[in-house]
């Protein structure tokens, strides 16, 4: 058919593109690196991993309310590193992935009451800390909560004396 003789055309429309001088070939790897996977296709692909659970990171995550279709609510958990004044402790945390995300990041609050420099007397995690304020849209929520965790372990942080174990904001 002439459709799929187009497609197997090198010269259609997908495999080239715009230049000075005419129209160019593209290679696939070029092509492939064009695509932006939707939003939701992203979630769901973040959510099948956080459900998979792998807990030796020491992060989980998934979604605040299984029926949330446009997959904006989640919530974390970051269990404090050995060694730090949150070793033994399990922070919960609330995660808002609006309708922009993953192209801009993330909300994130903590709901367990933590003293960090890169937290907010509220919770909430600065705009300023470096992970947000540099976003790629190829930062996840697992990439956020395990650079939380190290962020326990950081000298600016891991002897930061903590409100009493179990108080929330």
């Amino acid at each position: 058919s002439s459709a799929q003789a187009r497609r197997e055309d090198p010269r259609s429309p997908s495999t080239c593109e715009w230049r000075r001088g005419g129209l160019n070939q593209v290679s696939p790897a070029k092509r492939a690196m064009a695509v932006l996977v939707p939003r939701n296709f992203r979630l769901l692909d973040e959510l099948e991993k956080g459900q998979k659970g792998d807990a030796t990171s020491g992060v989980s995550w998934g979604l605040e309310r299984g029926d949330d279709i446009m997959l904006t609510e989640w919530n974390g958990t970051i269990f404090g590193p050995l060694g730090t004044t949150f070793e033994n402790r399990i922070y919960s945390l609330t995660i808002t992935c609006g309708p922009r995300y993953p192209d801009q990041p993330m909300e994130v609050a903590f709901n367990t009451k933590i003293n960090m420099a890169c937290v907010e007397p509220n919770g909430k995690l600065k705009s300023s800390w470096p992970m947000l304020q540099r976003w790629k849209r190829e930062y996840t929520i697992e990439s956020v909560l395990q650079m939380l965790r190290q962020e326990m372990s950081s000298p600016a942080n891991r002897k930061l004396p903590q409100p009493p174990e179990g108080t929330n904001y």
